[in-house]
């Protein structure tokens, strides 16, 4: 087992395959007590029309090869993919209903129904068949200004609309677990603890980008670089600014993550080839900045222009910071990332996906693949893969 524990996935289902013994070895790994012990290269997780409607590949920098895994229903290719973290995704199906997945396992768990979240209300007809939703378009600080105050939307609509990014605080195959959802209008925040029924909304703050947790505590970073802190485990919900605002132009993405040594960076990702909302032409990664943070004195340290021996993985997924040299397959020093500009993958989703990798010593991309495997939408993720299944008793 301790040497299984070193293996990548593929690798462990190999192993599993030789003999009995071994696949008792492999089992027990795959345990929840076991589990914990395995550690595994990001891979990239994506659909592609070659595959069918009920399967994602997943492209393995270790071995860079591709693999085929078939998921559970609905088909993953009507879905769309509005977050991954501790292997599972976070899926938003046709009637922008989410669920979570484990594409390994093939494990998936009912969210919430969306009807819980503030600013939807459902609609129904004549013979109380759900047939659309009432999307309200107001923050906890003022209604937005549009032309009317609430949106009626077709049920696969709302989740074009509504979603930007999904994050789980922990493996929800243990069974204790938070997700929280930035969701429009505005990007705001709404979470949901395993077994709650509806959600529970986050004002009055909007604009976040990217969110990490330890624990139950929550921390949010904002387009603007303010960090906020909230304890989803304490009776009241209140956001506590642990970082202020950062003059970062409003057309970066930023993302925060906590390195080996646990220092947190906050890192801002510069795109360009966009000229705004009716823009048909993809964005381009051009710059990828690091900054240190001091979160006892709400200040942004100093800039970095290395990660060292670190490499950073960002996109529409939990943001993660690695020490290459415990992952050999990657590049130290380098940022792999994924499309996440909300624009860009809810309303022009034939456009190329902005992926690659950075080079953060010689400021350059390059391809992580060529040519390119995967479709455009849903968009391609990160995934650490995770063997473990869920505990059904911690679950009922």
């Amino acid at each position: 087992m301790d040497i299984f524990a070193l293996l990548e996935i593929p690798d462990l289902v190999r192993a599993g395959s030789v003999c009995a013994s071994w696949r008792a070895a492999c089992t027990s790994l795959c345990s929840t007590e076991h589990c914990c012990k395995l550690q595994q290269t990001p891979c990239l997780l994506y659909t592609s029309e070659s595959l069918g409607d009920r399967a994602m590949g997943l492209y393995s920098l270790a071995e860079k090869k591709a693999y085929t895994l078939a998921l559970p229903d609905p088909p993953i290719r009507s879905r769309e993919i509005i977050g991954s973290s501790y292997g599972w995704i976070i899926t938003a199906d046709e009637r922008s209903e989410l669920q979570l997945v484990n594409p390994i396992t093939g494990d998936q768990i009912a969210l919430p129904s969306v009807t819980t979240i503030e600013q939807v209300q459902p609609v129904y007809d004549d013979k109380g068949t759900l047939c659309n939703y009432e999307y309200s378009w107001y923050t906890a600080r003022k209604w937005v200004s549009v032309s009317s105050n609430t949106s009626i939307l077709d049920l696969n609509k709302l989740r074009d609309k509504l979603f930007y990014k999904a994050f789980l605080s922990s493996d929800p195959s243990t069974g204790d677990y938070f997700v929280v959802l930035i969701h429009n209008p505005h990007a705001q925040l709404s979470f949901a603890r395993s077994g709650d029924e509806e959600w529970t909304w986050l004002p009055p703050h909007t604009f976040y980008e990217d969110c990490q947790f330890q624990g139950a505590l929550l921390y949010a970073t904002t387009a603007r670089g303010e960090i906020h802190a909230f304890d989803l485990g304490a009776p009241a919900f209140v956001a506590k600014i642990v970082l202020n605002r950062v003059k970062f132009s409003a057309s970066d993405r930023i993302y925060m993550v906590q390195a080996p040594s646990g220092e947190v960076l906050q890192i801002r990702r510069i795109t360009t080839g966009s000229d705004g909302e009716l823009s048909q032409l993809p964005e381009k990664t051009d710059t990828i900045e690091v900054h240190k943070v001091d979160l006892t004195s709400e200040k942004l340290l100093v800039e970095v222009d290395t990660l060292g021996e670190n490499v950073l993985f960002i996109g529409r997924s939990q943001s993660l910071c690695l020490c290459a040299k415990e992952y050999p397959q990657l590049k130290p020093n380098h940022a792999y990332f994924t499309e996440d500009d909300s624009l860009n993958v809810t309303r022009f989703k034939h456009l190329r996906r902005d992926m690659g990798e950075f080079d953060l010593e010689n400021n350059r991309n390059m391809e992580i693949l060529s040519p390119q495997l995967w479709s455009n939408s849903p968009t391609p993720v990160w995934l650490v893969p995770n063997p473990r299944r869920m505990n059904l008793a911690s679950h009922n």
